[in-house]
Order: C-alpha cells, then sequence, then structure tokens
C-alpha cells in the first residue's frame, strides 16, 4: 500500500501517539512524547505492568529533570494506561515496544493494522528484526519504520531510524520530525538484521562475556580495556547489562536466525546468567552487581506483552 500524504494529520504537534508495551522502553518511550506534549495511549495486557507504570514514568520525568535539567511538567498526567489494543484505534503514530520475538510482534503488528486507520505509521523499537519483515505482517508496508531507541530513552538524545525497502519518504520524513519534536536527532539507515548498532554491539558483547568465560579477564577489567584504552563512556558488559541480559540473549538469537551466523550463538556463561534470573540492573546482578538499586528501578521482567528489555 503506498503513502498518501493528504491523509495524514495536521502537523505534527500534539500527534495521538499509542505505545505497545508498558516494559522499560515503552515507558520510557512514552515519557519522551509525553513531555513534548502529546496525547500518548500505553497499552500492556499485563496489570502488573500497567500498575506500576505511572510510578516509573513519575520516576523517569525526575531523572531526567535531575541529569537534564527538562522540566516535562505534566506529562504523567498525558499517558493513559489500557489493557486492550482497542485503545490504539485514535493514534497516528504507534511504537511497538514487544519483546524481541517476532511470533509476538507479527500478532501485534496484525492485530494493529485491523485496529488503526489506514494513514496510521507503525514505527517498531526493535532490536535486530529486520524492518521489512516487520512490514510484512501489514498491509501498509509503506508505513512502517524502525525507531531504535536507546535505553535510557528519555535521556538518550540519538535515535537509530531504520527505513526498509518499502518505508515511504513521508513516512521517514515525519518520524524525523517527530523525534526533533522530542529533542532527540535521527541517524537514519537501511535495513538488515540488527542495523548498525546492533550487528556490531551484540557481537563485540558476546565475545567480550566469552573473555570473561574463558578466563582471561574479569568482567571489570574487560570493561576497563574498553573504557581506559578506547574512551569509552561504558564497557561492553556494563551496557549489556543496562540492556539486560535477556534482550542481549534475544536479540543475538534474532541475529543467528536472519544471517546464519554461528558468532551471534550466545555464549554459555550469558545464558547460564540469563536463566538464573542475573538480567542485569533491573534485577541488581548481571556481569556487574547492582546492590543500591531501588525496586521502582527494577521492572517486573516482561511478559507477552512487556518490554522490559530493550537496547
Amino acid at each position: 500500500m503506498g503513502e498518501n500524504r493528504d491523509s495524514e494529520p495536521p502537523g505534527a504537534t500534539g500527534l495521538p501517539i499509542g505505545v505497545v508495551g508498558a516494559g522499560t522502553m515503552g515507558v520510557g518511550v512514552a515519557q519522551c512524547f509525553a513531555a513534548a506534549g502529546h496525547p500518548v495511549v500505553v497499552v500492556d495486557p499485563d496489570p502488573a505492568a500497567r500498575a506500576s507504570g505511572p510510578e516509573r514514568l513519575r520516576a523517569g520525568v525526575r531523572a531526567a529533570r535531575l541529569l537534564r535539567g527538562r522540566d516535562a511538567g505534566p506529562a504523567a498526567e498525558r499517558v493513559a494506561w489500557e489493557a486492550e489494543p482497542s485503545a490504539l484505534s485514535g493514534a497516528r503514530f504507534v511504537v511497538e515496544c514487544t519483546p524481541e520475538r517476532v511470533p509476538l510482534k507479527k500478532a501485534v503488528l496484525e492485530e494493529l493494522d485491523r485496529l488503526c486507520p489506514p494513514e496510521t505509521v507503525f514505527a517498531s523499537c526493535t532490536s535486530a528484526v529486520p524492518i521489512g519483515r516487520l512490514a510484512s505482517f501489514t498491509g501498509r508496508p509503506g508505513r512502517v519504520i524502525g525507531t531504535h531507541f536507546m535505553n535510557p530513552a528519555p535521556v538518550k538524545d540519538t535515535v537509530e531510524v531504520v527505513r526498509s525497502a518499502h518505508t515511504g519518504a513521508h513516512t521517514v520524513e515525519l518520524t524525523v520530525d517527530l523525534l526533533a519534536g522530542l529533542g532527540k536527532k535521527a541517524i537514519v539507515v537501511g535495513d538488515g538484521p540488527g542495523f548498525v548498532s546492533n550487528r556490531v554491539l551484540m557481537l563485540t558483547v558476546n565475545e567480550a562475556a566469552a573473555v570473561v568465560e574463558a578466563g582471561t579477564a574479569d568482567a571489570g577489567t574487560v570493561d576497563r580495556v574498553f573504557q581506559d584504552c578506547f574512551g569509552h563512556a561504558t564497557g561492553p558488559l556494563r551496557t549489556a547489562d543496562l540492556i539486560g541480559l535477556d534482550t542481549v540473549l534475544d536479540t543475538l538469537d534474532v541475529l543467528r536466525e536472519h544471517t546464519g551466523d554461528e558468532r551471534f550463538r550466545p555464549t554459555p556463561l550469558l545464558a547460564r546468567l540469563v536463566a538464573e534470573g542475573s538480567l542485569g540492573r533491573k534485577t541488581g546482578r548481571g556481569f556487574h552487581p547492582y546492590p543500591n538499586l531501588r525496586p521502582v528501578d527494577r521492572p517486573r521482567h516482561a511478559g507477552a506483552g512487556s518490554h522490559a528489555r530493550h537496547v
């Protein structure tokens, strides 16, 4: 299906926004749009995720104010929390923030395609699934785009925007303009498994875990090498802990599936940490311990409809 520019809502200010998933990334994305003045509806079937969402959003607003000096005003008042996807029927830009599992994303996008008007744009926050594949689950491939927000979304200034071979020019223009209104710079890249960021980062994380597993260095030393030798703000293993090791594991699986490259097979150490529930910052331990996090900093492990795990 092609794009009809005349069917777009007039302007992007106050555009009704939908978010699917009330995990870490979904709440962060909702905060970004609400802080910029957009009405936002967050949909998640998990009552625990919906119940904790408002406080996690308010905590994010406080953190953004302290870290960046940004006053989001009554951002929390602009966000509604709903259980049913039908609540998104009025949205004109929907950001899908579900876990990195293709069958789940397929089900979500097919349902959104039935519920939302033809002019609604679907933006996926996927870490690695090719946007062209996600677009194939809809009847509007020209209006499907990737918006790979980094975690934590409210304090990261750049978004990797992924354009498939079918994404329309107006969809790209609208997305870039919306992100600019959030105070974020868009870097537009082509489509492919993992895009630019995670095609490179996930392999680095996996190899860093292999170094620890081999006994060459502990996690702290690995990270210090990257910080002190290369000037990275943080090392690959602390980055993985921030992302969530379950998301890293899911993303590696997606990359291996779509590339056929065995280098993306997760290391046994990474798989073991995830199996033990040591998922990184959100659970208080991953490659490194995080004993001082408050409970609000540890959102419930994402279920079928949440996305507590994302880069």
